[in-house]
C-alpha cells in the first residue's frame, strides 16, 4: 500500500530536523516586501478570463481565551462587539476581491478559520455568508467543500444547526488532548462530553465531514496517557484527524511563555508517543497522507491520493489543486496563479488599507519559472510520496537529470539509508522515509538555508 509505513528509530533520530511543512513552495519566508501589487491585479484578471473555480478563506481572528500552545494570528478578548467593525471591514475587501474575480467562478470550496469563527454570532454569521454569496458564486446542494474550525466550548446544537443553514458541510475541531491536567496546563480546559455533543450535532445534521486536530508534546503529556486520548478519537471515528507535532518557540509567540519547558514531554517521550499513536490509528483502519494527517479509506483525501489529485496549499491537504485560492481577512494568504500575496497581519493596518479602498496585501511573490519547477515536484512528493519524472519533463521542457543534478547527489544518500528509491523515471519514497517527508523535499528547495531553520517547526 502507498500508506504503508515503517517505524526506523535509528533513521528518525538521524534526520530530525528543523525543515518547513510546504504548504506553499516558495515558502512565506521568501514573500517579499517589494511586492508589486499589479502582479496580483494580473492573476486574477487571468483568473476570471480562464474562469478557474475558486477556494476562499477567510480569517476570524478572535478568540474569548488564549490557548497558551497557539501561534495563530489571532486577537484575544471577551467583548463580543469587538467582532463587528472587523466584518465591515471584511465586508470592504469581499467586494474588492470579487470586483476582480468574474462571477461565474464558481467557490468550490469556503473555509472560515481563526481565532474561534464561532466567536461571531449567528446574526454575523448570517450577514458575512450574505456577503459572500452577494459577490461570488456560490454552490449549493453540498456539491462544494464549505468548512468551519470549530471550538467545541464555543458551539452547541444550535450553532452546528446555523453552520448547516448557512451551507457549511464540513467541520474540524480542535481536542489537542482530553487529559484534564494537560488542558489546564495549556489554559484549553474542554471536556470529552463538549467535544462528543458538537459532533454527535454534525452527524445528526448529515454533515459530510468531520475532523479532529490532535497535539502530542504538550506539558504533562506521556504516552500512556496520550493514548487514552487516541482511543477516545478512534471510538469517535472522525472522517479525519491531523496530529501535530508541539512547537515550543516562546520567543516566537507570546503565550507559549505560560508553559514551562520542564514540563514539556522529553524528545524520546514525544517519538514514543508519536509510534504508538501511528500504530494505532493505522491498526483502527485510517489511512497516513501524509504530514501528520490520517483518514478513513473512503475519505476524499484517501480517494484522491489513491487517484494521483491530492494538492497542499495553506490549508494542508486538499482535493482542490485546480482553484485560485483568494485569503480574506487580517494576515490571510492567497494565491492566484502564479503569485502569492500575504494581507498585513496588523489588525490596524489591515484595516486602515481596506477601508481606504485598498487591498490589504503587505508582502508577496511572484512564482518564475524555477520556482514553478520546484513547487510541481515537491508537490507530487509530499502528495503521493512518488515523483513520475517524465510528465515534469514534458511539463517544463528540462532534462531533470540535469536540472537537478544538485539534488540527486544529496538523495542518493537519502537512497542509501532505505528512505527512497530512484532511477532514471521515478522517485519513490519508501515506507521507512515517509515520515521524513519534508527532509526529502528539501532537497528540491533552493531556498533552504541554514540562516532560516529555526523559523521552522522540527520534521518530527
Amino acid at each position: 500500500m502507498a500508506t504503508e509505513l515503517i517505524w526506523d528509530l535509528e533513521l528518525i533520530k538521524r534526520y530530525d530536523q528543523t525543515g518547513p511543512r510546504y504548504t506553499s513552495y516558495p515558502t512565506a519566508l521568501q514573500f517579499s516586501d517589494n511586492f508589486g501589487v499589479a502582479a496580483y491585479h494580473a492573476a486574477a484578471a487571468d483568473s476570471a478570463t480562464a474562469r478557474r473555480p475558486l477556494s476562499l478563506y477567510f480569517h476570524i481572528p478572535f478568540c474569548a481565551r488564549v490557548c497558551y500552545y497557539c501561534g495563530c494570528n489571532k486577537v484575544v478578548t471577551k467583548r463580543r462587539e469587538h467582532a463587528e467593525p472587523y466584518l465591515q471591514t471584511l465586508f470592504h475587501e469581499i467586494e474588492m476581491q470579487s470586483a476582480l474575480m468574474g462571477h461565474n467562478q464558481t467557490v468550490e470550496q469556503l473555509h472560515w478559520g481563526g481565532g474561534t469563527p464561532t466567536f461571531l454570532n449567528p446574526t454575523q454569521m448570517q450577514a458575512l455568508m450574505d456577503k459572500t454569496a452577494k459577490h461570488f458564486n456560490l454552490v449549493s446542494g453540498d456539491f462544494g467543500d464549505y468548512s468551519i474550525e470549530l471550538d467545541p466550548r464555543e458551539a452547541d446544537w444550535s450553532t452546528i444547526g446555523h453552520l448547516r443553514s448557512l451551507g457549511f458541510n464540513r467541520i474540524s475541531i480542535g481536542v489537542q488532548d482530553f487529559n484534564p491536567t494537560v488542558q489546564q496546563a495549556v489554559n484549553r480546559v474542554q471536556s470529552e462530553e463538549e467535544t462528543r455533543d458538537v459532533i454527535d450535532a454534525a452527524r445528526a445534521l448529515t454533515f459530510k465531514s468531520i475532523n479532529i486536530d490532535l497535539i502530542y508534546g504538550l506539558p504533562f503529556q506521556s504516552c500512556a496517557s496520550f493514548m487514552e486520548t487516541v482511543d477516545k478519537v478512534i471510538e469517535i471515528r472522525p472522517d479525519r484527524l491531523s496530529v501535530f507535532n508541539y512547537a515550543h518557540m516562546p520567543n516566537r509567540f507570546m503565550p507559549q511563555r505560560r508553559i514551562n519547558s520542564e514540563d514539556l514531554p522529553s524528545p524520546q517521550e514525544k517519538l514514543t508517543i508519536l509510534e504508538n499513536t501511528i500504530t494505532r490509528l493505522l491498526d483502527a483502519g485510517y489511512v497516513y497522507i501524509g504530514m501528520d494527517h490520517f483518514a478513513l479509506p473512503d475519505d476524499d483525501l484517501a480517494l484522491a491520493q489513491e487517484g494521483g489529485t491530492l494538492h497542499r496549499n495553506f490549508q494542508g491537504y486538499t482535493t482542490h489543486s485546480q482553484c485560485d485560492l483568494i485569503g480574506m481577512g487580517v494576515s490571510s494568504i492567497s494565491r492566484v496563479g502564479n503569485v502569492y500575496a500575504q494581507n498585513h497581519a496588523n489588525m490596524e493596518e489591515y484595516a486602515s488599507r481596506v477601508n481606504n479602498g485598498k487591498l490589504a496585501i503587505r508582502r508577496g511573490l511572484l512564482m518564475n519559472e524555477d520556482d514553478r519547477i520546484r513547487s510541481a515536484v515537491i508537490n507530487q512528493l509530499i502528495c503521493h510520496f512518488r515523483l513520475d519524472i517524465k510528465p515534469i519533463e514534458e511539463t517544463f521542457g528540462i532534462h531533470f537529470q540535469d536540472y537537478f543534478a544538485d539534488a540527486l547527489k544529496k538523495l542518493s544518500t537519502m537512497a542509501a539509508d532505505g528512505l527512497i528509491r530512484m532511477d532514471s523515471q521515478s522517485i519513490v519514497v519508501e515506507p521507512r522515509g515517509r515520515l521524513l517527508i519534508r527532509n526529502i523535499c528539501m532537497q528540491f528547495d533552493v531556498y533552504q538555508q541554514v540562516a532560516e531553520v529555526q523559523r521552522f517547526s522540527r520534521v518530527i
